[in-house]
């Protein structure tokens, strides 16, 4: 709808990269109020959210750019595949590569993983709200067509070239269940029963609320459909199933005091 925001000078803003900073400095906020409840200091957080800042852009991008290889980049420059001012993150190509590298660094600095990743897991929601929005300004992972009251349409300029026709505006339903999904989980933080209950938590939900949005999705083309379904529908299966197998096992610990 609207890729460029404005001008500092000759250089342009690019809506989606100013979304994914909203969406890391709003995460790193909320997560550092958050910690101060499980008497985790901020400089912890700050120190962790850099690594989990750096696995999830290298896996968003290494994903999306797996999975578009013949649509967008074979035979492109080399540089294309590092330009993501112009959108192209998988959503769980990027927690994929921020579980992995928090886990590395949690692990080497011998740090309550499983607290530590409760305290983060409703920010992760709050960051994919402005991730959506970014995708809605940038005019990517939108819907199909549609004939409901609350149908969008692309303008005919967008560099990536949505349809022009209604459609369903899915990178807004994303984003309401995002935030419906920040503020369950920062509720349930208060009252969580066991450590790691939160961060499982979110991936149930979230596995359950992107696969019912990938429904009405329209930017796939046939090749990405497998028995079905979507990359993040087939994605979301495993996710699922990890959430449920956390919470089972974790659930079996020490509960919290």
């Amino acid at each position: 709808m609207h890729p460029i925001l404005f001008h500092l000078g000759p250089f342009p803003v690019h809506a989606y990269g100013a979304m994914i900073a909203l969406a890391f400095l709003s995460g790193l906020w909320t997560a550092t109020l958050r910690a101060r409840h499980e008497n985790i200091s901020g400089e912890t957080i700050g120190d962790v959210t850099l690594w989990i800042m750096i696995g999830t852009i290298l896996g968003a991008r290494a994903v999306y750019v797996a999975t578009y290889w013949q649509d967008e980049f074979a035979g492109q420059p080399l540089s294309e595949i590092f330009a993501i001012w112009h959108g192209g993150l998988v959503f769980y190509g990027g927690l994929i590569g921020a579980i992995v590298a928090g886990a590395i660094y949690l692990r080497w600095k011998k740090l309550p993983m499983w607290k530590i990743a409760d305290v983060l897991a409703p920010s992760i929601a709050l960051g994919s709200v402005f991730g959506r929005i970014g995708c809605l300004l940038n005019g990517c992972c939108y819907g199909r067509a549609c004939e409901l009251p609350w149908a969008i349409t692309f303008p005919a300029d967008n560099p990536l070239h949505p349809p022009t026709t209604p459609v369903h505006p899915t990178e807004i339903y994303d984003a309401l269940l995002n935030l419906g999904l920040y503020f369950f989980l920062a509720w349930l933080f208060r009252r969580k029963k066991f450590d790691g209950q939160i961060f499982a938590t979110y991936l149930i939900c979230y596995a359950v609320t992107r696969s019912f949005v990938e429904y009405f999705r329209g930017d796939y083309t046939n090749v990405h459909y497998h028995f079905g379904l979507t990359p993040a529908q087939l994605v979301s299966v495993p996710i699922f199933i990890t959430g449920l197998g956390l919470a089972a096992i974790l659930s079996r610990r020490a509960p919290v005091k």
